[in-house]
């Protein structure tokens, strides 16, 4: 039983991490501002502060900065054990590089990488609600 927990933890763990590490939409514009906006300065601290708290790990404060329809679609136990797990797995991790690819109104793509490069993210999706950056791409 415990073995099937730990797989179905890093299974869900490599899904988290990689839901949305596809390319971008090449159509769809992108319009990265050329300096950065308070709404962009607020958008990439909510991107370090998800990322630090998945990988610390806390997953109190990382399940907070998921999106409401992502909350309804992750089980907060499974997600305490798949970033219990990624944390094992990858041990603390930083972010290297952040770029949001797109930024308009409540809705925001962003790129960020790591050294490890298989948990680099691509054109994630996040979604602003009560005025708070929130990650959506579960």
């Amino acid at each position: 039983m415990r073995t099937r927990l730990a797989a179905a933890a890093l299974a869900a763990a490599a899904l988290t991490l990689t839901a949305c590490s596809s390319s971008s939409n090449s159509s769809a514009p992108k319009t990265p501002p050329t300096s950065p906006s308070s709404e962009q300065a607020a958008l990439e601290q909510a991107v370090r502060s998800y990322s630090d708290a998945y990988f610390k790990p806390n997953s109190t404060a990382a399940y907070s900065l998921l999106s409401a329809r992502c909350q309804q679609q992750i089980d907060p136990t499974m997600y305490d054990a798949v970033i219990e797990q990624a944390a094992k797995n990858y041990g603390t991790q930083a972010i290297k590089t952040l770029t949001v690819d797109q930024l308009s109104g409540d809705l925001a793509r962003v790129t960020y990488t790591y050294d490890v490069s298989k948990l680099n993210q691509a054109s994630q999706s996040w979604t602003r609600e009560d005025g708070q950056w929130r990650y959506d791409a579960c």
